[in-house]
């Protein structure tokens, strides 16, 4: 799979920095920012699945081209 489309791995990197920013937060916080990621992580699984519909595509290797998509363009942003 190479044709990732653009939406798909910036909603790839949303949901990364919406999990990175999980790290150091607890009691309410930690629970408002979960919502956050989970939210993002929705919306990522949801154009997986589209895109994989519209194209015939394994939604698995979607996905996993996805993830390394966005490996390849940046660092683990809970590093950052």
């Amino acid at each position: 799979m190479t044709d990732i489309p653009d939406e798909l791995i910036r909603l790839e990197r949303t949901a990364e920095e919406e999990r990175a920013r999980l790290a150091g937060l607890t009691g309410d916080a930690y629970e408002e920012q979960r919502r956050r990621f989970c939210t993002a992580s929705d919306a990522v699984r949801a154009a997986i699945t589209a895109h994989a519909e519209a194209t015939g595509a394994d939604p698995r290797e979607v996905e996993q081209a996805v993830r390394q998509a966005v490996r390849q363009t940046q660092e683990d942003p809970a590093v950052e």
